[in-house]
């Protein structure tokens, strides 16, 4: 079974919040010239297998990836990896240090959370530049399930009767199988993936599917059967959270131009078109 890299959730959620770090947002001078760990080359670490983040060389985190090292005039090298036992793995073997096999870690780390208690536990790495609020969400289908509204005990009720599909090892199967005192442990059904638990919706077999919004996006591919709503559940210890960068921590040059580009994608719009041509939605932290 993989580890999952939204574990992060369950090792930090109660420290994630709305709140982002300050960070510079100014572009360095033209004539400034960042280091990397290649001359002209932007060695950028995601995801390896989270549609539709990174997936073999595809997705959204990775178009990001390209269009900050085009705005740096660098070339995008992408290495992508397993996620470790929790964010702090990521982070060493990604960020600071290196994987003990011999992986080289990135000049640049994508999908971190950017939380300014989670910051001061990893005080190797500069965390900055959140570029997209990610949210909890269900995916319904619309005869089977109402809308989720109010409390756990009011919206989730109708899962005492109705399936309802997670990805094993995640924020949202944690959430569902302790939920109400374990009430809806009888109805949740588990997946190795979001994909396969939409798939299973589609041919009925759970009435919904609880994740994150924008992997839930990407799964149902803009099929407009299925209803998509974010939770706001109160029960919910992180319900969203904002997703940034990372660089060492004595990269602060390369932090400042990084920030700066991102400032010019999201003023540009050009960020929110790179979402849209992957059929998802940006949420500006």
């Amino acid at each position: 079974m993989k580890n999952d890299r939204r574990r992060l959730l369950l090792a930090a959620g109660a420290v994630l919040a709305q709140a982002a770090l300050p960070g510079a947002a100014r572009a360095l001078a033209a004539d400034t010239t960042v280091e990397t760990q290649q001359p002209g080359a932007l060695r950028i670490a995601v995801y390896a297998d989270f549609p539709p983040y990174s997936a073999r060389g595809k997705g959204v985190d990775v178009a990001l990836g390209k269009a900050l090292a085009e705005k740096l005039g660098l070339r995008a090298e992408f290495v992508e990896f397993p996620p470790g036992e929790d964010m702090g793995d990521d982070l060493r073997n990604m960020v600071w240090r290196g994987h003990y096999l011999g992986t080289r870690p990135g000049d640049l780390m994508l999908h971190v959370p950017v939380d300014a208690r989670f910051a001061a536990q990893h005080d190797k790495v500069k965390i900055f530049g959140p570029y997209h609020l990610e949210t909890m969400a269900i995916a319904r289908n619309p005869a089977r399930v109402p809308p989720v509204a109010g409390s756990a005990a009011v919206g989730l009720e109708v899962f005492t009767r109705e399936a309802i599909g997670a990805e094993v090892d995640t924020h949202a199967s944690d959430f569902l199988l302790h939920v109400l005192n374990g009430r809806l442990r009888e109805q949740v059904r588990h997946f190795r993936s979001l994909a396969e638990a939409v798939e299973a919706m589609r041919r009925g077999e759970v009435a919904a599917v609880m994740g994150t919004h924008t992997e839930l996006q990407g799964a149902l591919g803009g099929e407009g059967n299925f209803a998509l709503d974010r939770l706001t559940l109160p029960e919910m210890r992180a319900s969203q959270w904002p997703i940034g960068m990372a660089v060492k921590a004595d990269a602060g040059p390369l932090a400042d131009a990084l920030a700066g580009a991102l400032a010019e994608l999201q003023r540009s719009g050009a960020l929110a078109r790179l979402y849209a041509e992957h059929g998802l939605s940006l949420n500006t932290p």
